[in-house]
C-alpha cells in the first residue's frame, strides 16, 4: 500500500512539526561576528597597511643584500690586489 500526500509547509513549520530547533538567533549571531571578522580582515588588505607590513621588511633585505654584495666585492678586491702585489715582488 502506498500513501502519498502533498504537504504545503514554510521551513519553520516544517521545522516546528519534525521538532527541529529554531537556529535562527544563533544564525543571526553567527553572521554579524563574520562580517566583523571580514571587515577587520578587509582594512588588512588595505594598500598602505600591507605597505607599511611589506615595506620594512622588503628594505631590511635589500640593506642586507647590498651589504653582502659589497663585502663580497671588498674581499674579492682585496684578494686581487695581495695577486697583484706577489706578482710585482
Amino acid at each position: 500500500m502506498k500513501i502519498h500526500m502533498d504537504v504545503d509547509l514554510t521551513p519553520d513549520e516544517a521545522r516546528t512539526l519534525f521538532g527541529l530547533p529554531d537556529v535562527k538567533p544563533m544564525q543571526k549571531a553567527l553572521m554579524a561576528d563574520m562580517e566583523a571578522r571580514m571587515k577587520k580582515a578587509l582594512t588588512a588588505m588595505e594598500p598602505d597597511a600591507l605597505l607599511k607590513m611589506w615595506l620594512p621588511a622588503s628594505l631590511q633585505s635589500l640593506e642586507q643584500w647590498q651589504k653582502f654584495i659589497w663585502s663580497r666585492m671588498t674581499s674579492a678586491g682585496s684578494a686581487m690586489r695581495g695577486s697583484d702585489d706577489s706578482k710585482a715582488s
